[in-house]
């Protein structure tokens, strides 16, 4: 199958490529860039500017977008017009955003996740298992990524605080709290804490404490590189191709609803 790829010269554009071109059945239609992009005209396939990306929709079976999120609804509004697939892996955006892409998985298949690793989405059914056995234990998540990162919390943080919430019966936009700085640090009922470190060149940590009194349990997961997420994402592009217009996440693609 034929993948495009927008976001081409990010960190993660350029671990998608790796493992595609190491994948036989999988051919790189596209690599594309926002315009004005220092890497534009390079690469191995050539990175190309992303107005034109209407140009390789043509010759491509599924889109795969890590961009930004303005840009990332621009991808789809063209990958609509064309009929074709998109995997998402772009995270930050906000809610009248995220109506906008349900709005277009109605007219094409859709993968969205703001994780593709094999180990993060089983760390989401665990957590919503766990949270629903003990709903009166704290909650806390921490999140650790490298010093370029730009949205904080991540989203994968923000989805396991939305797992977390929703199985103790509460909505996160009530219960939720950013870091730790106040007068006021006097732990409220049902409060779920998110805090967000940016240091080096770490690739991704989450860690979700339950804590009780005399106990608490930590669930954490580790990348050790990009590569999880690359290979991810291309599972998601092989999985979606045929697939009936709607949007979809990781659980789907690995079956483990």
């Amino acid at each position: 199958m034929k993948i495009t790829v927008c976001g081409a010269g990010g960190r993660m554009g350029q671990a998608i490529l790796a493992t595609a071109r190491l994948d036989r059945d999988i051919q790189i239609s596209g690599a594309l860039e926002f315009e004005g992009n220092k890497k534009i005209g390079t690469g191995d396939p050539m990175i190309f500017s992303v107005s034109d990306l209407e140009k390789f929709l043509s010759k491509t079976d599924v889109l795969i977008d890590f961009t930004n999120p303005d840009g990332a609804l621009k991808n789809l509004e063209t990958a609509k017009k064309y009929e074709i697939p998109v995997v998402i892996g772009t995270t930050g955006f906000n809610e009248e955003q995220r109506d906008k892409i349900k709005e277009i998985s109605k007219s094409i298949p859709a993968v969205f996740s703001p994780n593709m690793s094999v180990g993060i989405n089983i760390l989401f059914k665990l957590i919503e298992a766990v949270a629903k056995k003990i709903p009166d234990y704290d909650i806390e998540i921490l999140e650790l990524h490298h010093n370029k990162k730009k949205d904080s919390p991540s989203g994968t943080a923000s989805k396991l605080a939305e797992i977390a919430a929703v199985s103790i019966g509460k909505d996160f936009a009530d219960v939720g709290v950013y870091g730790g700085h106040s007068v006021d640090m006097l732990r409220k009922k049902a409060e779920i804490g998110v805090h967000s470190l940016r240091a080096g060149d770490i690739v991704g940590e989450h860690t979700v404490y339950f804590v009780g009194y005399g106990e608490r349990i930590e669930l954490t997961h580790r990348a050790h590189s990009r590569d999880t997420f690359a290979a991810g994402a291309v599972r998601a592009a092989k999985w979606l191709a045929g697939r009936e217009s709607g949007l979809y996440d990781m659980s789907d693609v690995l079956n483990i609803k």
